[in-house]
């Protein structure tokens, strides 16, 4: 994977981050939104996507029923023929992909249904939303996954 070294040294960093989000939860920053929408910038402009795809070789986005209904669409297959072909229902009882990765991902780490995905490939990783503070814990994980979210974890200075 070409951005390996930002996911090493995330998981060198573990605790760090960790901390560093523990801390971000209680002080609850008024220019944190701000902070990370510069850093998601200043970080997306060195990232191609293309060049890893690694959410989409690990990880399922949850799919909600209007995601169901517009892939399937895109697929010309009724929604629960989508939903017994492609998903299962996790623990969280959210309708997530059978397996990974993703079946909709080519071997040019394009995705075949890009412009009918879900919304949570949509917006991943999730660093440039309001409100930051309310999905730190899912942002600290997205550090493992996401080369961009490591690195800005590694920016990171407030």
């Amino acid at each position: 994977m070409l951005y390996f070294k930002e996911l090493e040294i995330a998981e060198k960093r573990k605790e760090i981050n960790a901390k560093q989000v523990e801390k971000l939860k209680r002080k609850k920053p008024s220019n944190l939104d701000k902070v990370f929408q510069e850093l998601h910038d200043e970080v997306f402009e060195e990232i191609d996507c293309l060049n890893c795809a690694n959410c989409c070789k690990t990880t399922s986005p949850i799919f909600y029923m209007k995601d169901i209904e517009r892939a399937a669409k895109a697929l010309r297959m009724k929604p629960n023929a989508f939903i017994e072909q492609y998903l299962k229902i996790d623990e969280d009882k959210d309708y997530i992909l059978k397996s990974s990765p993703c079946v909709f991902l080519d071997y040019d780490n394009y995705c075949t249904i890009y412009k009918d995905r879900p919304t949570a490939c949509r917006d991943y990783p999730h660093t440039d939303r309001k409100r930051i503070v309310q999905i730190l814990d899912l942002t600290l994980k997205n550090a493992n996954v996401c080369p961009a979210v490591a690195k800005i974890f590694t920016k990171l200075d407030i």
